[in-house]
């Protein structure tokens, strides 16, 4: 930590965003990110470099409604900012907290566990209120089978099998604590009979590994692949050969955390 970080207070945010308005969470060059423009929202009234720090890099069209990060600021922040910085997002992103934490806390680190949901739209013809949050599948799928290989991701594995290439973690061993198939979308009032969401609570996850998982498990339920593909990805740690599901389903639903001492919610 830095000399002028320890003069400053460390806060923690929740932000929910759309993800099609955005090319992924990390800040690139010119180029709109949810990343690059809180720290430029954050900037601005701070009048001074704030730098932002998510828990997750989300890809380009991934959604999210509790992705969270971290940033320092001097003193106690003003009590419109959370208003101010949605106002400044609107309409594609919007900040639903802001609390002190301990200067030491780490917006990755400090994770208990994170829940993914993944949506699927069984529909023949695009549904034009879930097309932008959703997997449009036009081809009937065996959501039997689906559920009963998805059980199977429950527990401590090595998932190096859904794993797509370019990460760096030191280790693919992840624990899934539960793993659903479940009716419904997510998002607000869309009612829609024809959408189901794969929903996956774990402690950490793989790059691409949800999509991998649901491109996978899309591709047997609707007989491409034979369903003992699917131990061959989990068990078998070989490089991931499977199918990835388009971004536009996927949602960062929550992040938990581990209890910190500070309770100043704004």
């Amino acid at each position: 930590m830095s000399q002028e970080n320890i003069l400053k207070q460390l806060y923690k945010g929740t932000i929910r965003y759309d993800g099609s308005a955005f090319h992924g969470w990390q800040k690139q060059p010119n180029l709109t990110t949810v990343q690059g423009k809180l720290e430029d929202c954050l900037s601005l009234i701070a009048r001074e470099k704030v730098y932002v720090q998510g828990a997750s890099r989300t890809d380009a069209g991934v959604h999210a409604l509790g992705q969270t990060f971290t940033f320092f600021w001097k003193g106690v922040i003003p009590k419109r900012l959370k208003h101010a910085i949605s106002e400044m997002l609107a309409p594609n992103a919007k900040i639903t907290s802001l609390e002190a934490v301990p200067n030491n806390f780490d917006v990755c680190k400090n994770v208990k566990w994170k829940k993914y949901s993944y949506q699927l739209a069984l529909n023949k013809e695009p549904d034009p209120f879930t097309y932008r949050y959703s997997w449009q599948i036009p081809y009937d799928l065996d959501l039997n089978l689906l559920e009963n290989l998805l059980k199977k991701l429950e527990g401590t594995h090595d998932f190096a099998g859904f794993q797509s290439s370019g990460s760096q973690m030191e280790t693919t061993i992840r624990t899934i604590y539960s793993a659903k198939l479940l009716k419904g979308c997510i998002l607000g009032d869309i009612n829609s009979q024809t959408v189901w969401r794969i929903e996956l609570v774990g402690d950490r996850f793989l790059y691409r590994m949800v999509r991998n998982i649901t491109g996978t498990l899309v591709e047997i339920a609707r007989g491409r692949f034979k369903p003992e593909f699917f131990d061959e990805c989990l068990y078998s740690n070989k490089k991931f050969l499977g199918y990835t599901a388009p971004p536009q389903g996927l949602i960062l639903v929550e992040i938990n955390y581990y209890p910190t001492t500070n309770d100043n919610v704004y």
